[in-house]
């Protein structure tokens, strides 16, 4: 019970912090997407360069990049800092709490930062480009942002272990960039059958599994990966990527 006490009172202090830092993180996590979402959703189809209904198709997957790259930065970003200069972490070692547990609290927070990222993406889409979402569906789309956003900071936690701080920025163009273009973010999955390669690139980036699953839900009308294929793989991504990660939690703590 002190050890979950403690867990509660560490996370609570970092959502506590977002709170006073909430300007800047909802510049962080709207700008980018909204503007995405605006050229491609509202000023392409108006002069016709892309269908009418493109936005059902791209709102979808810029919620779920929204997701799972602002827990991945979310977990990434403080791990780097608190390793390197400020040496927060060693305060978070110092709690009555294991050393598995503080690298579990790093998750859970980012994927909580991811998770509202998404979420705050899906009242701005559907203003912008005007489509509707059914609300018996939201429950399930909510499973899939959890399960996105904890995939995100699962490989989070593996990119900030692993990462020397004076290479972090080399790291964002080189990882995020194709994690973001190879996510089927802007298009459906299952119809990258003309490019067969990029298909299968594409099915190696859990963010794919995200994008695919909500479009599933929401308009199953659009070529989509199965559910019972989207939801055990992120189920599978968060375990494989959360143990590396703890795993090289561990290693940096105790170094």
């Amino acid at each position: 019970m002190i050890a979950w006490r403690t867990f509660v009172a560490v996370l609570g202090r970092d959502v506590f912090v977002t709170g006073r830092e909430l300007p800047s993180f909802l510049a962080q996590v709207v700008i980018q997407p909204f503007f995405t979402l605006f050229i491609f959703g509202k000023v392409l189809v108006a002069i016709s360069y892309v269908q009418g209904d493109y936005g059902q198709v791209l709102l979808p997957g810029v919620v779920a990049l929204n997701g799972f790259l602002g827990a991945l930065q979310n977990t990434t970003l403080p791990l780097v800092l608190d390793f390197s200069w400020t040496r927060e972490i060693e305060d978070r070692l110092l709690a009555p709490i294991s050393i598995s547990l503080v690298a579990v609290e790093k998750m859970v927070f980012g994927a909580l930062r991811g998770l509202v990222s998404a979420l705050l993406m899906v009242p701005i889409g559907i203003a912008i480009l005007g489509v509707s979402w059914p609300l018996s569906s939201l429950p399930l789309v909510l499973v899939v942002l959890v399960l996105g956003s904890l995939a995100g900071a699962a490989i989070g936690m593996v990119i900030g272990t692993s990462v020397p701080p004076r290479r972090i920025n080399i790291m964002f163009a080189v990882i995020l960039t194709p994690l973001m273009f190879t996510g089927a973010t802007q298009f459906p999955w299952p119809q990258l059958e003309s490019l067969k390669w990029f298909q299968i690139l594409c099915a190696l980036n859990p963010l794919t599994y995200v994008s695919e699953a909500i479009r599933a839900v929401l308009i199953p009308s659009v070529p989509h990966m199965a559910l019972w294929v989207s939801l055990p793989v992120l189920t599978l991504a968060i375990a494989i990527f959360g143990a590396l990660g703890m795993r090289g939690f561990m290693r940096r703590a105790l170094d």
